[in-house]
């Protein structure tokens, strides 16, 4: 086991300022490609990180801690913000995102007790069996993929203009 509640902190209290950093007064152009139907765009998917911001990390952690294992926690629709109207600028979609992630650090700091709680269990609705420990873990990778994803989107966007590099160019490859 290579998990450290310090480690995973480092990177979720990165994550809103390194999407700020790299997407914060860049063309729209950038914003808006995305890879093809049914994926998404650099909007589509802050939208998404605020979406499990507010109803998936912290909401499941409180109900492990409350429920353990007598009932599976409420299933995530890591769709439900294509169905909402979101609308705002990068800029503010991005504020939002951090203050929510500010305020659920906070309350992962006051709740859980790294020694006491990481492998308390709770039940995942699809997967089974889960704990605390591999719930913030998915948090922290979950936010790695995410920022992989928006930088693989906007590369993917020069994928033709990039020439015979194309074949160096392993992230837009594919």
């Amino acid at each position: 086991m290579k998990f450290q509640m310090k480690e995973a902190m480092e990177i979720l209290e990165r994550t809103p300022k390194t999407l700020e950093h790299l997407l914060v007064g860049i063309s729209p152009n950038w914003l808006t490609c995305n890879e093809g139907e049914g994926t998404w765009n650099t909007k589509e998917v802050i939208d998404h990180l605020i979406e499990g911001e507010k109803v998936n990390w912290i909401p499941r952690l409180r109900f492990i801690l409350q429920e353990g294992e007598s009932k599976p926690f409420p299933e995530f629709d890591r769709f439900a913000h294509l169905h909402a109207n979101a609308v705002g600028t990068v800029e503010q979609k991005l504020q939002e995102f951090k203050e929510l992630r500010e305020g659920n650090l906070q309350t992962l700091t006051q709740h859980i007790e790294p020694t006491k709680h990481m492998e308390l269990k709770g039940i995942h609705p699809a997967l089974g069996e889960v704990k605390v420990r591999e719930l913030i873990s998915t948090w922290v990778v979950h936010d790695l993929t995410h920022i992989t994803q928006i930088t693989r989107v906007i590369a993917k966007r020069y994928k033709e203009d990039v020439g015979p590099w194309k074949e160096y160019l392993g992230i837009i490859r594919n």
